[in-house]
C-alpha cells in the first residue's frame, strides 16, 4: 500500500471512529453528516468521498477487511471437510465483528430508521465465500457445497437473532458455535 491508500485508509478510519462514537452517545437518528464531518475534521463534501450516507457508515466493511476474510479461506486445508473449514471461517469472520457488532445491534435496536435498512452486513463476504466453495467442488456437482454453505448462514443468522440483549458478544459467539455445531450435526439430531 502507497501512501496515498494509507492516507485514505487512515482518513475513512477516522471519519467512522467519528461517526460511530457520536452515534453511541447521541443515538444515529440525532447525528448529522455535517456533525460527523466537523468530528472526523473533514468537509461534508470529504464525508461523501468516502461514504455514500450515514448509513454506510454504520454497515461498510473496512477496506482491508475483504483482504482479512480471504485469509481465512486460503488458510484452510485442502483436504479438510468443507464444513469444518465453512465452520472456521464463519467464526474467524465475526471474531473481527466484536469492535463493531453489538454497537451496530445497539444502534438498530434504538433507531426506527437504521433498524429498517435492507443493508447487509457482510453481502462482499457471502459473495467471496459462496466463489470459494465452488472453486473447491471443483467439476462436481456445487450443490452440497451451496447447501452447507447456506446453512452456515443460517446457523450465524440463527445465532443473531437469538443473540439476547444482555448478552456480551462473547455470549454471541458462543451461541454461534452452537449453533454451526447443531447445524452441522444435522438440524433433526443433537449438537455435539
Amino acid at each position: 500500500m502507497n501512501l496515498r491508500e494509507r492516507k485514505k485508509l487512515a482518513a475513512w478510519r477516522a471519519i467512522r471512529a467519528a461517526a460511530l462514537r457520536l452515534f453511541d452517545k447521541h443515538g444515529y437518528d440525532a447525528v448529522t453528516v455535517e456533525q460527523i464531518a466537523a468530528a472526523a475534521n473533514v468537509s461534508r463534501a470529504t464525508f461523501f468521498n468516502y461514504f455514500a450516507s450515514k448509513e454506510a457508515v454504520v454497515f461498510d466493511q473496512d477496506p482491508e477487511e475483504r483482504d482479512n476474510w480471504r485469509a481465512l479461506m486460503d488458510a484452510r486445508p485442502a483436504g479438510e471437510p468443507l464444513w469444518d473449514s465453512l465452520t472456521a471461517i464463519m467464526i474467524g469472520f465475526n471474531e473481527r465483528l466484536a469492535d463493531r457488532m453489538p454497537l451496530q445491534r445497539r444502534l438498530k435496536a434504538r433507531s426506527p430508521a437504521l433498524a429498517q435498512s435492507t443493508q447487509e452486513l457482510g453481502q462482499q463476504f457471502r459473495t467471496d465465500l459462496h466463489d470459494w466453495i465452488t472453486a473447491r467442488a471443483g467439476d462436481t456437482d456445487p450443490m452440497p457445497a451451496v447447501l452447507q454453505l447456506n446453512l452456515a448462514f443460517a446457523a450465524t443468522s440463527t445465532a443473531y437473532q437469538t443473540w439476547r440483549a444482555d448478552e456480551t458478544f462473547d455470549a454471541y459467539l458462543h451461541r454461534l458455535r452452537h449453533c454451526l455445531d447443531h447445524a452441522g450435526a444435522g438440524p433433526a439430531t443433537t449438537p455435539r
